[in-house]
């Protein structure tokens, strides 16, 4: 009876995205329709119009992520699935307007009705909001949350990962925690539909996936380092032999060449496109406390070497420059609005043209965190074999306030899965980020005390004491 209320889920969750994802391209193709008549019978235009929406919107829900009731909460479903569709829309209105410029239309190229592409969009977002929590809701009242037993190594593991859990309480139930030395764990593992493995050693852990595996349980895990190099291994033959190819030396040549040509192209094409917005945010600095309107502050780039990232200012002046924690009073009333939409980072398109840094790579950490992190987390250092990045996959994915571990671990895997399309993919998704609101959550108080001790280790080693 369970596994057929599964299959039932299942196909409702097909059913439901084939109506959204059809409904959204009705609303735009039949209210543009109404002044496009050839919309509405074979011609080129309609070809033309309808195959670019397919095809633009199969891109866009690669990159963003489409429809996934069940699996995500309703609030990024909408915000992915919104960001997907008006992505889609705007490139098929751009091909009906091109297709509408002919001697029988417009003589010249020009943007029609564009207040109907407006009235599109949001009848689409109504429907889309309508979507998600109707699907979520009726795919929990189908399918139970999945029964978890957590298998960790220490007390503080088992409640960081119980943290992360439970914030999805409809998609998964804690019903138990084992340490990984537990004598009795074979016994343990069937009563439960999945298991969670969190920092549990390599060689044990293999075991009790192997076991997991035998008896068909879901299993997830926290990757370690070699976890994410082997994830992107290439196989090779030698002679007969089958081997795994893992390449640990960064970007080659050709790929450095081809990032540095866009990168430069897309910075200068930002900084046009941003200067009105950034003399706006400088009059705001300037209007708050009349003080410098850019900030400075060294950081590290490949290699380690060293140089000045620029920053729209958002603390106050002479204050103790460290990581910003939750309340912080350092930062001013406009750098909070700069923060929290990004805006105050428009500066490193600067350093992108010097070369200093990339649009996608690892953030540029501040040189006592590196030393800080480098000490607890050797494997920190691996960050340096790309040039830092303006956005990427820690940033996207995580937040301001992401553990130094789970940071590392994400800019190792855009290492070693770089491609031009990686790049492209996660400059549309830094949109994503604009609507979370924690992205920019500061870290917890004590922290302020811990990154004072980190700066006085660093003025030692440096020889400032």
């Amino acid at each position: 009876m369970k596994e057929q209320l599964k299959q039932c889920g299942n196909l409702l969750v097909f059913l439901f995205k084939l109506i959204i994802y059809f409904s959204c391209f009705w609303v735009f193709y039949r209210l543009y329709a109404i002044e496009n008549w050839q919309l509405l019978g074979l011609s080129r235009t309609s070809a033309v119009t309808s195959l670019s929406y397919v095809i633009a919107g199969y891109l866009f829900l690669k990159i963003y992520g489409g429809y996934d009731i069940g699996k995500r909460k309703s609030k990024p479903i909408i915000t992915s699935l919104s960001l997907a569709t008006v992505m889609t829309d705007i490139v098929a209105y751009v091909m009906l307007c091109v297709m509408n410029t002919n001697s029988a239309n417009n003589i010249k190229f020009e943007f029609e009705q564009p207040w109907l592409l407006l009235i599109i969009i949001a009848i689409q977002i109504v429907l889309i909001i309508i979507a998600a929590y109707g699907g979520n809701w009726v795919y929990f009242r189908i399918n139970d949350p999945e029964n978890c037993l957590i298998i960790t190594s220490s007390k503080q593991s088992l409640d960081e990962i119980s943290k992360s859990i439970k914030k999805y309480r409809l998609q998964y139930k804690i019903g138990g925690n084992a340490d990984y030395r537990n004598e009795n764990l074979k016994d343990i593992i069937p009563k439960f539909d999945t298991i969670f493995l969190y920092d549990v050693p390599s060689m044990e852990r293999t075991q009790i996936v192997e076991f997991c595996y035998q008896n068909m349980k879901r299993v997830y895990i926290n990757p370690s380092m070699a976890d994410v190099v082997e994830m992107h291994s290439r196989h090779i033959m030698l002679d007969d032999m089958s081997l795994f190819e893992m390449s640990l030396l960064g970007l080659n040549a050709e790929q450095n060449f081809f990032k540095r040509i866009f990168d430069f192209i897309l910075a200068l094409l930002a900084l046009v496109i941003t200067l009105p917005i950034v003399i706006l945010a400088a009059a705001a600095i300037k209007i708050e406390d009349r003080g410098p309107v850019l900030f400075k502050q060294n950081r590290a780039t490949r290699g380690g070497r060293i140089f000045s990232v620029y920053k729209l200012r958002t603390m106050k002046e002479n204050v103790n420059n460290y990581l910003s924690v939750v309340d912080d009073e350092r930062i001013t009333k406009v750098g909070k609005v700069l923060r929290r939409f990004r805006i105050d980072e428009i500066p490193q398109f600067i350093n992108v043209l010097k070369g200093d840094m990339s649009i996608v790579g690892p953030r540029p950490e501040m040189l006592a965190n590196i030393f800080n992190y480098t000490n607890d987390l050797p494997e920190f250092e691996y960050r340096l074999r790309v040039k830092a990045g303006i956005t990427g996959y820690a940033q996207i994915a995580g937040k301001y306030n992401t553990s130094p571990r789970d940071k590392l671990v994400l800019d190792i895997m855009y290492i070693e899965e770089y491609s031009l399309w990686l790049d492209i993919k996660l400059i549309f998704q830094t949109l994503v980020v604009l609507f979370k609101k924690d992205s920019t959550e500061g870290f917890e108080r004590d922290t302020e005390e811990k990154f004072n001790t980190y700066r006085e280790r660093l003025d030692i080693r440096e020889g400032r004491h």
